[in-house]
């Protein structure tokens, strides 16, 4: 399968084309919308919710971007969709990737991002799987979890899937992955299980090899996040066939 090619033809905006200063935060329907009115395509993030739903949210807890506590994964969908995003000017509540998906309704490429906590759990993987059957507009699904990209290979060939990867997996969010794992992922030692349509590696680890053979002996187009300044955005355009952005207009 070869990828979209509106997968490298304009910068994809990061969450929406969010702008927390003027109201619109990330992943809500009106950074959607302000990406929409200037034409560029959306990266967005789905958790799972505790009746196996998918909803549009990057965290894996409510703290940052509600004013709830708590895990997203702990409450249902019906709740979730009724809890206001602190700091929007539009009113907006968490969505649902299906009512997401019928706002969107094709004006705008999406690239969805399946969130994971890498401990086998396919819920969510499933959900959005199914979710996307009824949706015709342009679309790609990517995941840091190798495990995600293999199951997107077997059980729903026709979609275009990516991994999302980097180099030190040093953040917060990592520190429960094993050295072994690390090592997997940043050298794409699960390619012959995932087989990727596309890669998205951190801006800031390239160039390096798993990119850059990726492109030269596996003409795998590379698109890189996220990038918020005139170095990093250099360092995209020489190194990788795209870039998420955030934070400017490209």
């Amino acid at each position: 399968m070869s990828t979209p090619s509106w997968l490298v033809a304009k910068p994809i905006a990061h969450r929406g084309l969010h702008d927390k200063a003027n109201g619109i935060i990330e992943n809500t329907i009106s950074a959607a919308e302000a990406a929409i009115a200037r034409g560029f395509p959306i990266e967005l993030d789905v958790q799972l919710t505790a009746d196996n739903e998918a909803i549009v949210f990057h965290d894996f807890e409510l703290d940052r971007l509600t004013g709830e506590t708590g895990l997203v994964i702990e409450r249902n969908l019906s709740v979730l969709t009724g809890v206001g995003i602190s700091g929007t000017m539009g009113g907006d509540k968490i969505p649902s990737l299906k009512d997401y998906l019928a706002v969107i309704a094709g004006r705008t490429p999406l690239v969805i991002e399946i969130k994971s906590k890498f401990n086998g759990d396919m819920r969510l993987t499933k959900r959005v799987i199914e979710v996307l059957k009824d949706y015709s507009g342009p679309f790609v699904v990517k995941s840091f979890d190798p495990d995600i990209v293999a199951y997107l290979r077997q059980h729903a060939p026709n979609i275009t899937r990516g991994f999302i990867g980097e180099l030190e997996y040093a953040s917060k969010s990592d520190s429960f992955l094993a050295p072994e794992q690390k090592h997997r992922m940043a050298n794409l030692l699960h390619f012959e299980e995932t087989q990727p349509h596309f890669l998205s590696w951190r801006v800031k680890d390239l160039p390096c090899a798993s990119t850059y053979l990726s492109r030269l002996l596996g003409n795998l187009p590379v698109m890189t996040w996220t990038v918020r300044n005139p170095e990093d955005r250099a360092k995209a355009e020489k190194h990788a066939d795209q870039m998420v952005f955030e934070g400017f207009l490209p």
